[in-house]
């Protein structure tokens, strides 16, 4: 992830565009953290369920701001993406068990 930030940091691209990615990318980051704190913190996995699906919609945004900048940053995440997929199926898989 931070590979991929700093791709975009340093490519050539106008600034509007890499500033509006670098934007998500750190909405996306925020939103990771906050995942963690509603769901071991605060023990609340069904509004961590629903935290995690906006987490991984901004990832998904996130991949497609990065991708007219640099494509190799956006093809980066692609493994966080999946991970976060994975993970949102444990959350729901314990939201339903209990």
């Amino acid at each position: 992830m931070g590979i991929a930030a700093g791709l975009v940091w340093s490519s050539a691209t106008g600034a509007t565009r890499k500033r509006r990615a670098l934007m998500v990318y750190v909405l996306q980051l925020v939103l990771n953290m906050a995942w963690s704190l509603i769901f071991f913190w605060l023990e609340e996995p069904t509004l961590a369920l629903v935290e995690i699906l906006l987490l991984w919609v901004a990832i998904v945004w996130c991949i497609r701001v990065f991708k007219p900048v640099h494509a190799v940053a956006a093809y980066l995440l692609v493994p966080y993406l999946l991970w976060v997929t994975f993970a949102s199926v444990l959350n729901a898989a314990i939201v339903v068990l209990n």
